[in-house]
C-alpha cells in the first residue's frame, strides 16, 4: 500500500460510525489510527512505519510540518506552496525536502491550526495571523491571493529564551555594550529597538526587559504574545482581530491607552506599527520612563522618521516640529539590529537622542559595529543621561563608554 491508499483506508475507517472513535481526545485518536494502520501493515509487508507516521501526521496532525515543529534546531517554517517547504536553521534558509500531498491537504492543515484558536480562514477571509499554544506565530494566506498556492509561515517560539550572555557569546553584542544596555534599563531610559524583519528585535526586547527590577509593575502589549518575562508583577495584553462579522477588534492603540489605567511602572510594546506610537511617546513622557518598544527601520535616523509617520497616523493635525519635540523628549536610546548575510543577528549601533536643533533631531552614536571589527565598539562619547544618575552609576557608565 502506498501513502494514498493508506490515507484512503484511514479516512474510511474514521468515517465509520461503528468505529466509535469520533469522540476520542486527539492523543488517543492518533494512537487508535496508528494501531489501525499498523494492523494493515502486518498484512501488507510493503507498508513502512515511516509511511504510517506520515499519513497520521497529515490526516490528524499538521502533516510534514509536524516533525519540523518538534525539531528544536528549526526556528522558522515557510510553506511557499504545498510541495515547497523551506526552513530556517541557525540563521540559514534551506529547502526541507518535505511536501504536502496536494493543495487540499495544506488547506486542511491551515484550518486545523487556526480553528482551535478562534480564528477563521476561507475564500472570503483568506489571510490570518494566529498564535499557537506554545507561542509560535502563524501567518497563512490562501490561494488565489497566494498566486502559486496557499502558503503558511510559522515563526517558532523558543522554549529557552536567550540571555544577555547568549547574545555576547553569539557576538550579537560586545560585553561593554551589553553592560551599557543593562545600566540604561536600570536607569529607566526609554529604548526603541529598530531593525528589519527577522533581525532579532523581539529577542533583544525580551532580553532587555529581563533587566527591569523585580519590584516594578510591567504591562506588555503585543499583536501576538511572544515576550517571556519572568517578573511576578506582570500583565500581558494581546490585540484581537475582528470576528467573522467584522466586529470586536481590539487594536494595539486601544491596549496602550488602557494600560495607562493599570498603574504600570513600565510599558513594553512588542512593536509600534501605527497610531499607537503617539500614545506610547506620551506615556514615556508622563511618568512611565524606562519603557521599551520596537519599530521596523534600517537605521536610527530611519527609526526616527518612522516614528514621525506613525504619530501622524494618530494625529494628522500635529505639526512636524511638535512631533519631533515629542520624540526628542520621549526617546532616549535607539538600538539598531540587523540580520547579516551569514544569518547572524547582531546589534549594529546604539544611538542616543541628544536633543533638537532647529527642526533636526540630534543623534549621537555611542556604540557602532565597524566593518572588520569584532563586536560593537564604543565611540568614546559620554551618555547624556549619565549626568542625572547617582555618582556610582555615573562612574559605571563612564567606565563602560570611555574606559
Amino acid at each position: 500500500m502506498d501513502k494514498q491508499q493508506l490515507r484512503f483506508a484511514l479516512k474510511n475507517h474514521l468515517q465509520q460510525r461503528q468505529s466509535g472513535v469520533q469522540d476520542l481526545p486527539p492523543a488517543e485518536l492518533r494512537e487508535h489510527a496508528k494501531r489501525y494502520l499498523l494492523e494493515l501493515h502486518s498484512h501488507q509487508s510493503q507498508v513502512s512505519e515511516d509511511a504510517v507516521a506520515d499519513v497520521i501526521d497529515e490526516m490528524l496532525g499538521l502533516g510534514p510540518i509536524e516533525a519540523l515543529l518538534r525539531d528544536e534546531t528549526v526556528s522558522e517554517i515557510m510553506v511557499n506552496r504545498y510541495d515547497q517547504i523551506f526552513i530556517e536553521r541557525a540563521g540559514r534558509l534551506t529547502d526541507s525536502g518535505l511536501a504536502f500531498s496536494d493543495e487540499s491537504s495544506l488547506r486542511r492543515v491551515i484550518e486545523r491550526i487556526v480553528l482551535p484558536l478562534g480564528r477563521h480562514v476561507d475564500d472570503s477571509s483568506p489571510m490570518v495571523d494566529a498564535r499557537l499554544s506554545d507561542g509560535s506565530r502563524v501567518n497563512a494566506v490562501l490561494q488565489p491571493l497566494a498566486v502559486k498556492g496557499s502558503c503558511i509561515t510559522i515563526r517558532k517560539f523558543s522554549s529557552t529564551p536567550l540571555t544577555i550572555d547568549d547574545l555576547i557569546k553569539f557576538d550579537s553584542l560586545s560585553p561593554k555594550a551589553a553592560e551599557f544596555l543593562k545600566l540604561a534599563v536600570e536607569c529607566r531610559q526609554n529604548i526603541i529597538i529598530s531593525g528589519g524583519t527577522g533581525s532579532g528585535k523581539t529577542t533583544l526586547l525580551n532580553t532587555l526587559s529581563s533587566f527591569i527590577p523585580s519590584d516594578e509593575r510591567i504591562v506588555t502589549i503585543e499583536d501576538a504574545a511572544e515576550l517571556r518575562l519572568q517578573h511576578k508583577n506582570l500583565v500581558s495584553l494581546e490585540a484581537r482581530p475582528k470576528n467573522q462579522e467584522g466586529k470586536g477588534a481590539i487594536h494595539i492603540r486601544d491596549l496602550v491607552i488602557n494600560s495607562l489605567r493599570m498603574r504600570p511602572d513600565r510599558i513594553v510594546v512588542g512593536e509600534c506599527r501605527g497610531a499607537e506610537a503617539l500614545d506610547m511617546l506620551q506615556a514615556m513622557n508622563t511618568g512611565h520612563a524606562g519603557s521599551l518598544s520596537t519599530v521596523h527601520a534600517n537605521t536610527a535616523r530611519d527609526a526616527v522618521r518612522r516614528l514621525e509617520i506613525m504619530v501622524l497616523m494618530g494625529a494628522m493635525d500635529l505639526p512636524v516640529f511638535a512631533i519631533r519635540q515629542q520624540i526628542a523628549s520621549a526617546v532616549d536610546l535607539i538600538v539598531q539590529t540587523a540580520r547579516l548575510n551569514t544569518g547572524q543577528r547582531v546589534v549594529t549601533s546604539i544611538d542616543e537622542l541628544t536633543g533638537i536643533d532647529g527642526e533636526t533631531l540630534q543623534i549621537g552614536t555611542l556604540f557602532a559595529r565597524q566593518r572588520g571589527e569584532h563586536g560593537l565598539v564604543s565611540q568614546g562619547m559620554p551618555a547624556r543621561f549619565a549626568a542625572g544618575q547617582p555618582p556610582e552609576l555615573q562612574e559605571q557608565l563612564t567606565q563602560t563608554l570611555m574606559g
